[in-house]
């Protein structure tokens, strides 16, 4: 059999009998408190404090480069040095 031929059957028979792609889908909760507490990333530590006040908790620097994080009843923000890499809701304590 030609090549040609045999890749047209090839192609014909995968489309024919395979199942293509299947994927499902991962509906996650609007947790309020994750979608309220949005602290932009390059924000620096007395811009958080000034539009969200004294946190809870200040975990100290950790690492090189140094990673701090603050603590407040909705989320914790980190941050590198003196400004914020990323923010996270936190979930309702029972």
């Amino acid at each position: 059999m030609p090549k040609r031929a045999l890749t047209a059957l090839t192609l014909i028979a995968s489309l024919a009998f395979g199942h293509g792609a299947v994927a499902d889908t991962l509906e996650m909760t609007d947790a309020p408190q994750a979608r309220d507490a949005v602290v932009s990333r390059g924000l620096s530590m007395s811009q958080v404090e000034q539009r969200y006040g004294e946190p809870s908790r200040r975990i100290g620097a950790v690492g090189d480069p140094p990673i701090s994080r603050w603590i407040y009843p909705q989320f914790v923000v980190y941050f590198e040095g003196q400004h914020v890499i990323h923010a996270v809701g936190t979930s309702p304590t029972t």
